[in-house]
């Protein structure tokens, strides 16, 4: 069995190449079309894509996305990632601190610590239900408190832990479990899917439980439950790779995820999952996000070309998402969730298949 820090640097591997995207299951965000304005009396200069995200101003609706922590290899990454976001003043979210659970050393919460280099930017915590329920409330202000973050992601995985060579297989006390981080903790709780997405039925399980805050990390970008298969693969892990080639495209596409929770009213709805470009943010937002979350794309645009690249990948991005808006004459971002849009038939199905 491989160490927590092996599964971290097999992580970053994979999540540097396509091998791990869903096959077949895409977002469904290609499936929300907007209606052209060629009248849209506006000035480029004049767009605000500024948006309050948990606490904080940020210029745009956009957080470099959770992906890693607890190697050297992710204290170099995470450091570039957080002193971009920095520079752009987007948001940024560590990787599972797992890793500061079971070894507690100086590399490892060097791993985690960004702050030095993004004093100013919106920093998420992240720490997996199974382990927050394994933890006091006092433990868990410690550990998100020890890396200054702003607020905490809780996550939830059961489709990659099951094919996890050692994961957890026990899942009861969640819903307890968040509710007493929620009522207690003195800053935002965000509670977020790792790829397969948040339905409608969890939705109102989790506002009921007081959660104001949630991450879809939906379906149709990285399949956590594909990385898990090919790390088992190369284990020689047979039941774990046939389990996860059968779960492999499981989940809720994104698009379907928000649509989902959009009307349930959270503070915070950020969409995750297979986001990629600025129509895929303009998207999300008009399904009701209230911001996007991009992970893998922006990891191989550093891997490739250096930090230049990654600026270069999240300016694009935002320099699409604003032109989104100009040809919709959507001045700022509440105007954008109020245009009108065309939704296609599989989308529309998820969303009302989820409420029957």
């Amino acid at each position: 069995m491989s160490t927590i820090g092996q599964r971290k640097a097999d992580h970053l591997a994979l999540c540097t190449t396509d091998e791990v995207a869903f096959r077949d299951k895409t977002t469904l965000l290609e499936q929300v079309r907007f209606i052209h304005n060629a009248l849209p009396d506006l000035d480029m200069r004049e767009l605000d894509t500024s948006c309050s995200l948990l606490g904080k101003t940020l210029s745009a609706p956009l957080v470099i996305a959770a992906m890693t922590g607890g190697t050297d290899q992710a204290a170099e990454i995470n450091r570039e990632l957080a002193s971009i976001a920095e520079e752009l003043n987007v948001g940024f979210g560590l990787g599972s601190q797992r890793a500061m659970l079971v070894r507690d050393d100086a590399s490892t919460r060097r791993s985690y610590a960004v702050r030095e280099v993004a004093p100013r930017a919106l920093l998420l915590g992240n720490v997996g239900v199974v382990q927050a329920r394994q933890m006091t409330l006092a433990e868990i202000e410690t550990l998100v408190r020890s890396i200054g973050a702003d607020a905490l992601c809780i996550h939830l995985n059961p489709a990659m832990e099951l094919v996890q060579a050692g994961g957890d297989r026990d899942f009861r006390g969640g819903l307890e479990t968040i509710a007493a981080a929620v009522r207690e903790l003195p800053f935002p709780v965000v509670i977020k899917e790792t790829g397969c997405g948040l339905s409608r039925a969890v939705g109102e399980r989790l506002r009921a439980a007081g959660v104001r805050h949630v991450d879809t990390s939906g379906a149709g970008g990285t399949s956590w439950v594909a990385v898990e298969t090919v790390r088992a693969e190369a284990m020689q892990d047979h039941a774990a790779r046939a389990l996860g080639e059968a779960l492999w495209d499981w989940g809720i596409p994104t698009a379907a995820s928000v649509g989902m929770l959009a009307p349930l009213g959270f503070e915070t709805l950020i969409a995750t999952g297979g986001v990629g470009t600025g129509l895929d943010v303009a998207r999300a937002l008009a399904l009701g996000a209230t911001a996007a979350g991009i992970a893998r794309p922006v990891l191989k645009a550093l891997s490739s070309n250096g930090r230049a690249g990654a600026i270069a990948f999240l300016e694009g991005v935002l320099t699409e998402l604003r032109a989104i808006m100009l040809l919709t004459a959507s001045r700022d971002l509440a105007s954008l969730r109020r245009v009108p849009r065309i939704l296609g038939s599989e989308l529309r199905e998820w969303v009302k298949g989820d409420a029957t």
